[in-house]
């Protein structure tokens, strides 16, 4: 579970260090550095993101299917 926080913390981190990217050069197909990093930053937000929810699944327990003839309680298991 940290480990699925640090890689949610990633893009947090690098998109908020604005002296890092706030500059012009290198451009790549004519766009600034400052508005390639960002886009670049949509898609490696996404893979870390499925990285960690990937993460969080394989750290719970697995879940028991729950009884449909009616005979759980309202208030939960007990």
């Amino acid at each position: 579970m940290v480990l699925a926080g640090v890689l949610l913390m990633i893009p947090i981190i690098a998109l908020m260090w604005v002296p890092s990217y706030a500059k012009t050069d290198p451009e790549l197909f004519g766009f600034p550095f400052f508005f390639w990093y960002q886009f670049l930053w949509v898609f490696l937000c996404s893979g870390l993101t499925w990285t960690a929810y990937k993460l969080t699944l394989a750290a719970r327990p697995p879940r028991t299917p729950r009884a449909t003839d009616g005979s759980s309680t309202a208030g939960g298991d007990r």
